[in-house]
């Protein structure tokens, strides 16, 4: 089989999770093909050379998602094109992009001006209009070899315009102005940039009309490849979500320095393009229920949904012995250090659980984080400790002096995390927004008992193997460590339990297995289309589930089948005039031979 890998940002030329997720995935897979359609944040360059794949994967398509367009690109597209665009494709992208911009710009169904067609059909014809819209434009982007030219033209802003300034638009986009209307056409412009690539097959190299299914790796702009390969070739795609990109995009614009019209309209663009990626798919695999939750809430359907865990290395931490039940004192923390991670809560926390427990340590191993604001936190943690603990030095490197120590992984007291996880008596968690969290299923792999707070998807990582309580709640905090501090038998019962649980559902041998069955089930419901709708480049390739299964058993039963499907019983490569041995004649009715069915 021949999979179609989309990333965005990550594999193969970023390092980060989403790479060794993908680079796991794709190394457990031995049997199937792929190719990787990769968006970038920066130019591309030979993944081969700073990141040696795998044999199997075949081919790397690159482009940056951001800055000017590629060179490459746009000489391919001036040969397929040969020309500017003309009157006619000016009017047909007029045409195209209103439908986009009047779905996601139009106020929601019932708010005024009130919809007569009711809320539901309202909601579809907005739907409908963005897939139209969308579709439309990637068309007319095939046939003209891109749209970059037409994108940023004054057609686009005066279009944009309109629709923002009529009186069914949304009511953020009725005060945006000429330097709004600027900006949102430029971002626009960058997120639609996947239509206008080179990666569908024009004839002259394969691209996406050669594979047998598509695997985006996030929502968003990585998904958008996928739609276009359904839309021109009919190809599944399967859609992973780890991190909800749609709330990624929400939170990002939250933050920006950039005014409520452009703000409001590129969210309801996201949240459009998410609706279609959700409706579109074959299947969704959301990575926990928090996910889940964000996409059915975007309109995916329940029965498409499929929760895979990520995968994680369990091999690292394997030879960390089970937890004694002992009289340890020590708490640890590891993870990235910024403020969504909540130190300050924890540190209060140490310290109204310092009153009773005396000999109680904790431990912070960690980096900083990708938030911009990760090094004055760690700034401002280091000095809370010192003012909380004013006898003892803040920044003491060894625990047995300190209660408190700031530690990085990698240094010679914690060579790697499982040294952290060792010689935790309970590891802590203290978020206030969490995703997956990775330093928990860490911690359970090693057999250690957790307090967490509720955020993200902990509870479902819990489990019950573990103690939960709420965020920002620094007494609370203190009183699960202090409950489990005081009973060393429990801890090792909670350790133990968080280790079998982890082994059973969080490794990356679950996860491999999972998405091998998921490739099958997908392929094995497509339908086999001929091999001339596929591209030039993809009719000498196998085609998965391409023959009814009973077509491959040896014996007269698979005669009937094909006899109904060639209309003679001779096989490929069988000599003129001579039965196969395979293609016996059809048994007579009432013989008592029975028939094998599909599946």
């Amino acid at each position: 089989m021949r999979i179609g890998l989309l990333t965005e940002g990550g594999y193969p030329y970023a390092s980060g999770e989403s790479q060794a997720w993908c680079d796991r995935l794709v190394r457990g897979l031995t049997g199937h093909d792929f190719e990787v359609y990769a968006l970038s944040a920066r130019p591309c360059r030979d993944a081969r050379g700073g990141h040696r794949l795998p044999e199997h994967v075949r081919r790397v398509h690159g482009a940056p998602l951001w800055g000017d367009f590629p060179a490459a690109h746009l000489r391919a597209a001036e040969e397929r094109r040969g020309r500017t665009p003309g009157r006619r494709a000016r009017r047909r992208f007029t045409e195209h992009f209103g439908a986009l911009v009047s779905a996601f710009a139009a106020a929601p169904a019932g708010g005024p001006p009130a919809d007569r067609e009711g809320p539901g059909n309202a909601l579809t014809s907005k739907a409908d209009r963005f897939a139209s819209g969308l579709y439309g434009l990637a068309e007319l982007a095939r046939e003209h070899g891109g749209l970059p030219a037409l994108l940023h033209s004054e057609d686009a802003v005066r279009t944009l315009e309109a629709v923002c300034h009529g009186p069914r638009a949304l009511p953020a986009a009725h005060g945006a102005q000429v330097n709004d209307l600027l900006a949102v056409a430029e971002q626009l412009a960058l997120a639609l940039r996947p239509l206008s690539l080179d990666w569908y097959g024009d004839g002259s190299t394969p691209g996406l009309d050669a594979v047998d299914l598509c695997h985006a790796t996030s929502g968003g702009a990585a998904a958008l490849p996928g739609l276009l390969a359904k839309s021109f070739f009919g190809t599944p795609l399967l859609v992973t979500e780890y991190g909800v990109r749609l709330r990624e995009h929400y939170l990002a614009r939250a933050a920006a320095p950039i005014s409520a019209p452009v703000r409001a309209l590129l969210a309801a663009f996201q949240g459009a393009l998410a609706a279609e990626t959700y409706a579109q798919a074959a299947l969704i695999t959301p990575g926990n229920t928090h996910a889940r939750r964000w996409q059915e809430r975007c309109g995916a359907d329940r029965a498409r949904l499929r929760t895979v865990y990520p995968g994680m290395d369990a091999a690292p931490f394997a030879a960390v012995a089970d937890a004694p039940a002992d009289d340890s004192r020590t708490l640890v923390w590891v993870g990235a250090i910024e403020p969504a991670k909540d130190l300050v809560a924890l540190l209060h926390a140490f310290a109204e659980l310092r009153r009773t427990e005396p000999a109680a340590t904790l431990r912070i191993v960690g980096g900083l984080g990708r938030d911009p604001q990760a090094p004055g936190y760690l700034a401002h943690c280091r000095a809370l400790a010192a003012q909380l603990f004013p006898d003892e030095a803040a920044d003491a490197r060894t625990v047995g002096e300190n209660p408190v120590s700031f530690e990085e992984i990698g240094g010679p007291d914690v060579p790697a995390p499982a040294d952290a996880y060792a010689s935790a008596a309970v590891v802590v968690l203290s978020s206030v927004v969490e995703g997956f969290p990775r330093s928990l299923v860490e911690a359970m792999f090693c057999g250690r008992a957790t307090v967490s707070t509720d955020a993200g998807a902990v509870c479902e990582v819990i489990g019950g193997t573990g103690l939960v309580v709420p965020p920002r709640n620094p007494r609370a905090l203190a009183e699960a460590c202090r409950a489990l501090l005081g009973d060393p038998d429990r801890r090792a019962r909670l350790g133990a339990a968080a280790r079998a649980r982890a082994l059973e559902l969080f490794t990356v041998e679950q996860n491999i297995a999972a998405f091998r069955g998921i490739y099958l089930e997908l392929m094995s419901h497509a339908p086999a289309r001929p091999a001339g709708r596929r591209g030039r480049h993809a009719q000498d390739l196998p085609r998965p589930f391409d023959r009814p299964a009973e077509s491959h058993v040896p014996g007269r039963w698979a005669a009937t089948g094909a006899a109904h499907r060639s209309g003679a019983a001779t096989g490929p490569g069988a000599p003129a005039g001579r039965t196969p041995s395979w293609a016996a004649p059809e048994p007579e009715r009432g013989a008592g031979v029975p028939v094998m069915s599909e599946p």
